[in-house]
């Protein structure tokens, strides 16, 4: 999941970051709402993760100009501001969720897989497919039972993967979920993240169908194309 962060704050955006990063997300940081706006109109993204107290824009008037263009991605607004006007405020903007400096990482991460859970039409932390179960929350992958050694990011584009199923994943969206502004990928090294997760899935009887000219799709081995597993 790629996610954007909205923090003026340079050492609280460095450790937030840096949990996040360590968690498994891809985490785009910019400064000011002026700059958020800016990367909402170049690349997309499943989460922000926007502070109340910016210069200039502030994080409130942020939330209210994404959900005025339409944006559905979930906001989470982290701020020093415990009055209840303010939490009432940022929800009725369009916030999906709020939490008070200074908080535990441990609470911000459940509260962001909840989040994209909700917008995922998920309901639990565990994705399942077939004999491949994911746990979100412990960050475990079992294939028929057994423990799968996965890297971060393959662990990325599975999740994606396993997010959309039985829906197919743009190939754009999981290039979009590996790269970050620090980070060069190519279009050709989700091939190379497919390939190694392919071998690893086909013994178990689940096949990474390449589609032509979109993406990729989780199946199962003698499924038909009409009848895909939730």
């Amino acid at each position: 999941m790629r996610l954007l962060l909205v923090e003026d704050d340079v050492m609280v955006a460095s450790g937030i970051k840096l949990g996040l990063c360590d968690a498994g997300y891809t985490v785009d940081w910019v400064g000011s709402g002026e700059r958020a706006e800016q990367a909402l109109d170049r690349e997309s993204f499943d989460l922000a993760i926007v502070d109340i107290g910016l210069p200039g824009i502030d994080g409130l008037e942020l939330t209210r100009r994404l959900r005025e263009r339409g944006l559905s991605m979930p906001v989470l607004i982290l701020t020093a501001r415990d009055a209840l006007h303010d939490r009432v405020q940022g929800l009725d903007l369009g916030a999906d969720d709020y939490m008070v400096k200074p908080f535990e990482l441990p609470e911000l991460l459940a509260r962001l897989r909840a989040l994209l859970r909700r917008s995922q039409a998920a309901t639990s932390a565990v994705l399942s497919f077939g004999a491949l179960e994911m746990d979100t929350a412990h960050r475990r992958v079992t294939l028929a039972g057994q423990v799968m050694d996965i890297g971060p990011r393959e662990w990325t584009v599975l999740e994606y993967l396993l997010m959309q199923a039985p829906k197919p994943a743009a190939k754009d969206k999981l290039l979009a979920a590996l790269t970050g502004w620090d980070k060069e990928i190519t279009p050709n090294a989700i091939e190379v993240y497919v390939s190694r997760l392919r071998g690893k899935l086909e013994p178990a009887g689940i096949l990474l169908r390449a589609i032509r000219g979109f993406g990729y799709r989780l199946e199962l081995a003698g499924a038909t194309d009409d009848a895909h597993p939730g």
